[in-house]
């Protein structure tokens, strides 16, 4: 088995570090601290409530800021140093350097998800002065955000193949919302009076990933128990869609001439 996915993933994640792309990781710790200490004089039960709630929505949305834009940037910059012709004139196809691209960037997502959460981790013990068996569904939050940037991080790497980073940042920014309101997609198929709007609207919902499966920070933040099932679920699901996406992403590259 060929090992160049792996080194490009090595040196993408390098790359990532060289730049300070972890530094949010210190205004992430600061904010939480701070919200540890603004709410500590705030009942036992709502305090909780609060740092779960803040600290699993920074963690989301520094991820998904991340994501996109770093990843509309992969393939886009490695054409404008020019650097990509010199790359794939070694033993490599373009599929491996996509899959290492990829997998480098989700590396660095994971670092940075892992450390994030640690934050909240403290400040959840700062507020509480202990952990209790229902955050057990904070990972569980946690490990869906981690599914929810791989799937977007496909997505802002299959553009980036054809795309500039602005377009590319606003194809993946714009699937990723309509993503999220899947669920009134699928409304209006099944309430539209109009057949043609119904079937587009059907279309769309199954085209479309669906990010809402993945927010389950309410029910964390609230201690209810995530089912298993959703969990399988949305493994599965997110599993096969970025497995399509890159496929999809693979050919895309294959047929484009960089000469």
């Amino acid at each position: 088995m060929s090992t160049m996915p792996a080194a490009v993933a090595v040196n993408t994640f390098r790359e990532a570090v060289r730049d300070r792309v972890l530094y949010n990781l210190i205004f992430f710790a600061l904010m939480m601290i701070g919200a540890a200490i603004l709410v500590g004089q705030i009942s036992i039960g709502v305090e909780r409530l609060v740092i779960v709630n803040l600290g699993l929505s920074a963690i989301s949305i520094f991820g998904i800021i991340m994501a996109i834009f770093i990843g509309v940037g992969l393939v886009y910059k490695e054409m404008e140093k020019r650097t990509l012709y010199s790359l794939l004139a070694k033993p490599i196809r373009r599929w491996e350097f996509l899959v290492g691209k990829f997998a480098g960037l989700l590396l660095t997502l994971v670092v940075n998800t892992a450390l994030m959460t640690l934050g909240l981790a403290a400040a959840l013990f700062y507020v509480s002065r202990s952990f209790e068996r229902s955050d057990v569904g904070i990972l569980t939050a946690v490990y869906f955000i981690l599914l929810e940037l791989a799937l977007i991080t496909a997505l802002a790497l299959f553009f980036s193949c054809f795309s500039s980073p602005m377009l590319s940042t606003l194809y993946t920014l714009g699937i990723y919302v309509a993503g999220v309101f899947a669920p009134d997609i699928k409304g209006v198929s099944e309430y539209s009076q109009s057949p043609a709007l119904a079937s587009l609207a059907r279309f769309v919902y199954y085209l479309l990933p669906n990010f809402h499966n993945f927010n389950v920070i309410a029910a964390a933040a609230h201690g209810e128990t995530i089912p298993f099932a959703l969990v399988w679920h949305n493994t599965l699901y997110a599993a096969l869609y970025v497995i399509v996406i890159l496929l999809a992403a693979s050919a895309v590259f294959s047929g484009r001439n960089l000469k």
